[in-house]
C-alpha cells in the first residue's frame, strides 16, 4: 500500500436506478472504458471498481448495478452488492436523470445515505435531453429538499459537459491516508472478466430485448503466446433457451461472428495485443435461478462486499 504523506483517497459508490448512466460516468470521469454501456436497463451485474490517481488524490470508484426489484437470485444479488456497497464507502454518488421526478428507488438510496450519514454528491446526468432548463432547476430543488448534499452537479456522460467539475467535487470528499492502489492502475477487475464483459456489451446491443438479461459470458481462458504479441482467449456464452441460442448464433453463425469481430476489436484496443477470440454457445436453463451455476459465474449471493 502507498503511503505518503499529503496524498488523499476516497472510495465512492455510484448508485442509481437502472439506465441512468453510471456506467457511462464512471468511464468519463476516468477517460477510459471500464464499464460496460448499454441502452438496455441492468446492464452492470457486479461491482465494477475504477480507479482515479490524479496527483496527491486517488479516488476509488465503485459502479454497482442498478436499484430495481428483484425477480430471480441473480436480481437478489444484484440488489445486495448496492446495498453493501453504500454501507462500505467513505462516500457515495447518486446519479439521476434530468427529465424525471424523484422515484421510489431514489428516496430508498436517500433513506440509506440518512441511516449512515454518508456524504453524497448529486450527479444530474443527461442535461443534453433537456429543453426546458426550469425543468432542471425544478429537480435540483426536489433533491436538495431530501438531502444536505455536498454538491449537485448536472452534466453530459454522452458530450463531457460538467464531468470536469464533477470531478473537482468528488476531489473534496478525500482525506489523508495514502493511496490503496499502484497510480497507474486503473480497474481492480481481472482481465478475464474484463474480456467476458466486452463481450456480453456487444450482445446487449445487438440481441433483442428479452434475451440479453438471459445471458452470462465465462472466459474460461486467456493466454498469452510466448513467440508472439498475440493473446488466445476462449469464452463461452450461456443462455437460457435453445431458442436463444439460435439468435445468438445467427443464421449461418452470421450473429456470433458479428460479436466476436466487435468484441475483438475492443479487446485490441483496451489490452494493447492482436486478439484470437473463439466463443462457444450453451444452454443452461433457468441460469439465473441456479445458486450453484450463479457461484461458477463469479456472482454469490453470500458474498460479504465489506
Amino acid at each position: 500500500m502507498i503511503n505518503q504523506k499529503n496524498q488523499k483517497s476516497a472510495f465512492i459508490a455510484i448508485v442509481g436506478r437502472p439506465n441512468v448512466g453510471k456506467s457511462s460516468i464512471l468511464n468519463a470521469i476516468l477517460g477510459h472504458k471500464v464499464a460496460i454501456v448499454s441502452s438496455k436497463p441492468q446492464t452492470t451485474r457486479t461491482r465494477i471498481m475504477g480507479i482515479l490517481s490524479e496527483n496527491e488524490i486517488q479516488l476509488v470508484f465503485i459502479d454497482t448495478p442498478g436499484l430495481h426489484k428483484p425477480k430471480n437470485e441473480l436480481g437478489k444479488y444484484m440488489v445486495k452488492a448496492v446495498s453493501e456497497s453504500v454501507a462500505g464507502v467513505d462516500a457515495c454518488m447518486l446519479v439521476v436523470e434530468a427529465d424525471t421526478k424523484v422515484a421510489p428507488a431514489e428516496l430508498e438510496l436517500i433513506e440509506k445515505f440518512k441511516s449512515l450519514d454518508l456524504p453524497a454528491v448529486l450527479a444530474i446526468n443527461k442535461i443534453d435531453m433537456v429543453k426546458d432548463k426550469e425543468k432542471l432547476i425544478e429537480i435540483i430543488q426536489a433533491y436538495s429538499n431530501l438531502y444536505n448534499f455536498e454538491s449537485v452537479v448536472p452534466v453530459s456522460a454522452i458530450d463531457g459537459n460538467g464531468i470536469s467539475i464533477l470531478k473537482d467535487e468528488l476531489k473534496k470528499l478525500s482525506v489523508e491516508g495514502g493511496h490503496f492502489f499502484d497510480d497507474d492502475m486503473l480497474t481492480d477487475q481481472p482481465e478475464r472478466v474484463l474480456a467476458g464483459e466486452i463481450i456480453r456489451e456487444k450482445l446487449l446491443r445487438l440481441l433483442d430485448k428479452e434475451i440479453p438479461h438471459g445471458i452470462a459470458v465465462s472466459v474460461e481462458s486467456m493466454k498469452e503466446r510466448e513467440d508472439k504479441n498475440i493473446t488466445d482467449i476462449e469464452a463461452t456464452i450461456y443462455c437460457e433457451k435453445d431458442t436463444h441460442k439460435g439468435i445468438i448464433i445467427g443464421k449461418g453463425g452470421s450473429m456470433l461472428k458479428k460479436v466476436g469481430t466487435y468484441a475483438r476489436t475492443d479487446m485490441e484496443k483496451f489490452f494493447g495485443c492482436k486478439i484470437n477470440l473463439n466463443i462457444w454457445v450453451k444452454v443452461k436453463e433457468d441460469w439465473r435461478n441456479r445458486e450453484s451455476i450463479l457461484r461458477s459465474l463469479g456472482f454469490d449471493s453470500k458474498k460479504d462486499f465489506s
